[in-house]
């Protein structure tokens, strides 16, 4: 088991006096359980519970008062509680059970003593008008996949880490950093996909895993859809999604299928749902609020780079360039630093955004925008060294400040530059590698600056 950067919220929850029931929510396979198991080790007792299990299904079916329940549960664990024991009670799977989902109120308002996480592979499904979590009455976490930290941290990349971690970054750890991402992006971060790596050493040996992962998520899609039409689309969807995701996509005839616009977005949205892929729609803005554009067409993110390597076959262009310059169009770099900015946010509501600007005079697009501050920075990747930053330069034309972020494969560096309208403005090259600090970077500068 890997050490997780959640399990630093998990804790922060547990020693929270106001806190509710956690929803531990994310795609299957990204490793909840796991967490939710090492996260155990802080409490006097762990009761797991999966619902799946017809014994523990039952216990939530035939009982509709909680603290017969509670006390059903502590005599199957033969736990007598005691003053200053901690509690952890851990609903796996919890999606099928409904009075489950229901009682989660009175753990909250009659129990607050127990500690309640509650996940599910098929969480998602149920957040609909037929059940509902009660509101305000639980918290919810998300758990990605791993991040290019916790693959350091899984490796036990430990003189890697400590370079990772300074503030500027060491330029003689340029070259072996470097190297790591571009690893960590030829893998991806699904925690079987790195256990399998580490072990084996060998890319070639997980070939199967990947394959098994796509079956899985095929496999569930009777459980996704709600009649036979959405079962064909999102299948559809899910085997088309890893090999143009990165791309601008329009729903009417989705992967040169005959599907209609409004079936193909319904069954994207169910998707999302489950995390195993994500919709990035544009702004138009260039000052807060950080708004989508839902008028405009989104881009296709899905859960995890490495399987886009995997069934776009472009696991061997990585290897033999050892740099993510030009691998399938840049979109692979452009993704895995998407897949990044997820992975160091914690919030169910974290999204990532792009900018354009659309007119019959000019195009412009900028991969991605962040809000820091106050102020929202155009973030452009670059694979390769040098590149033109056209679009870029347009966004700070445009915006109230001077400041912009470029990811390539060079080393960490700050430039003054102008725009072609004679704008001054400071440049941050910032590493690959460096993404997963971007935030700890940008407050550097902006705080320095403005």
């Amino acid at each position: 088991m890997y050490y997780r950067n959640i399990l630093k919220k998990l804790s922060e929850w547990k020693n929270n006096i106001t806190r509710k029931p956690l929803i531990l929510r994310g795609a299957r396979q990204v490793g909840k359980t796991t967490v939710v198991k090492m996260f155990s080790t802080e409490f006097d007792f762990f009761i797991h519970l999966n619902l799946d299990k017809n014994d523990d299904f039952k216990i939530f079916e035939t009982n509709n008062n909680l603290e017969t329940i509670i006390q059903i549960l502590f005599l199957k664990q033969n736990i007598k509680p005691k003053e200053n024991k901690t509690i952890l009670i851990f609903i796996d799977e919890i999606q099928n059970s409904a009075n489950a989902i229901k009682l989660l109120r009175y753990f909250y308002e009659e129990f607050n003593y127990l500690y309640v996480i509650a996940a599910g592979s098929l969480l998602e499904t149920v957040l609909d008008n037929k059940i509902s979590f009660p509101v305000g009455r639980v918290e919810y976490l998300i758990l990605r996949p791993f991040s290019f930290e916790e693959f350091l941290l899984a490796k036990q990349e430990t003189s890697a880490l400590e370079l990772y971690n300074l503030l500027p970054f060491a330029e003689y750890g340029h070259d072996k950093l470097l190297e790591l991402f571009t690893e960590y992006c030829l893998i991806g971060g699904m925690p079987e996909i790195i256990k399998k790596y580490i072990e084996a050493k060998n890319i070639t040996q997980v070939s199967k895993i990947f394959e098994n992962l796509i079956t899985t998520y095929l496999d569930d899609v009777e459980k996704y859809a709600n009649n036979e039409n959405q079962t064909k689309i999102i299948r559809h969807l899910i085997k088309n999604s890893f090999i143009i995701a990165g791309e601008r996509i329009k729903f009417e005839g989705f992967a040169n299928s005959n599907y209609k616009s409004k079936d193909v977005g319904d069954c994207f949205r169910i998707l999302e749902k489950t995390f195993l892929l994500t919709l990035v729609y544009p702004t138009t803005n260039i000052t807060i609020p950080l708004m989508e554009n839902l008028h405009k067409s989104p881009k296709l993110h899905v859960l995890d780079t490495g399987i886009i390597n995997k069934f776009a076959s472009v696991q061997i262009s990585i290897l033999s360039n050892n740099l993510l310059d030009n691998v399938y169009e840049g979109k692979i770099a452009e993704h895995i630093v998407g897949q990044e900015l997820l992975a160091i946010q914690t919030s169910v509501l974290s999204k990532n955004y792009f900018w354009t600007k659309e007119s019959s005079q000019s195009n412009a697009e900028i991969d991605y925008v962040l809000q820091i501050n106050s102020l929202l920075i155009p973030i452009e990747v670059k694979t390769g060294k040098t590149g033109r930053l056209r679009s870029l330069m347009e966004f700070i034309d445009l915006a109230p400040h001077n400041f912009a972020v470029r990811v390539y494969s060079g080393k960490f560096s700050i430039e003054n530059c102008k725009t072609l309208k004679n704008k001054e403005f400071y440049l941050m090259n910032l590493p690959f590698y460096l993404v997963g600090k971007i935030y700890e970077y940008c407050n550097l500068l902006v705080n320095k600056l403005f």
